[in-house]
């Protein structure tokens, strides 16, 4: 399939970066190239500025108020592409935030991928660590190791670096459950795809990097803990989530008892919060006293 290829690049206060990565996707070594949408998730007046004035003539421009998060901004670019379509789109949406770092040869890799499968509805590309995504009944979105070297490699779930949706697959299904708000939103759309039968992979040898962690710590923290016990609940029913809760509760208590058990993401109190906040069914943006706890 030839034709022209929608990028959604999801950009937040780091404008000299999201100009980087627009000119990466542009000089991507595709036949028909690529139609570049640049969602601003509500950064500051200057942020905003510079991207106005560093985007290359014909890139699009989507501008939200404030940051609604990568699922929410992720679906106001989708919903620009679909609402004006171009006659030689291929049916397919690529998205990424603003400082993925394509290979030249990334997309043209991940498209003839996809191509070779009718039902392929999802896709991300390859960091090259030899990990395959996937969703636990019981812990959601981990890590597999890999069972191909090249190519189609079966996935639980894309992730959010570098990823294509076809366009059938976002009409058909829906776009990023924006309860979400960041984190585990990939895998509920996986999932959700795969119910009404589509597959998700990940195509190795389309290499990507993502080199700068943005996020507080605290927010990631509170984010994937409380956003796995809603895709658990969601997916798998109240009993997993409830047997979720509990051993995060354990793990809590553990991780406070022995330094060493604490994994590389660690807030007691955002923990916390996200235990309370998913009882109370709270979802969306984290609550200010998580955002604003130090790095």
């Amino acid at each position: 399939m030839t034709g022209v290829l929608p990028v959604v690049i999801l950009h937040w206060n780091r404008p000299d970066r999201c100009v980087g990565t627009v000119a990466r996707f542009l000089a991507q070594e595709l036949d028909g190239g690529v139609r570049v949408v640049v969602v601003d998730n509500g950064s500051t007046p200057e942020a905003l500025g510079c991207v106005r004035a560093g985007l290359p003539l014909g890139a699009e421009l989507v501008e939200l108020p404030r940051n609604r998060g990568f699922g929410p901004g992720a679906n106001a670019g989708f919903r620009h592409v679909l609402a004006h379509p171009q006659p030689d789109d291929r049916g397919w949406v690529a998205l990424a935030p603003h400082d993925a770092e394509p290979a030249p040869d990334c997309l043209a890799r991940m498209l003839a991928a996809v191509d070779e499968r009718p039902r392929a509805g999802l896709a991300c590309a390859d960091f090259g660590d030899g990990a395959t995504p996937i969703v636990d009944p019981y812990f959601g979105g981990i890590l597999a190791p890999a069972t191909v070297a090249e190519g189609w490699q079966p996935a639980g779930h894309p992730h959010g670096t570098l990823m294509l949706a076809r366009r059938q697959v976002l009409e058909e299904v829906g776009l990023f459950d924006e309860r979400y708000f960041a984190y585990c939103e990939e895998a509920d759309l996986a999932l959700r795809a795969k119910a009404a039968g589509w597959e998700t992979g990940l195509i190795r040898g389309a290499i990507v990097v993502n080199p700068d962690l943005g996020t507080r710590i605290a927010v990631i923290d509170y984010l994937q803990l409380r956003n796995t016990l809603l895709l658990v609940r969601e997916h798998y029913g109240r009993y997993h989530a409830l047997i979720r809760w509990l051993l995060a509760v354990g793990q809590l208590a553990a991780g406070l008892a022995s330094p060493a058990r604490r994994g590389p993401y660690w807030d007691p109190r955002a923990r916390a919060r996200a235990l309370v906040d998913h009882a109370r069914n709270r979802y969306g943006a984290p609550p200010l006293s998580i955002q604003d706890r130090p790095r």
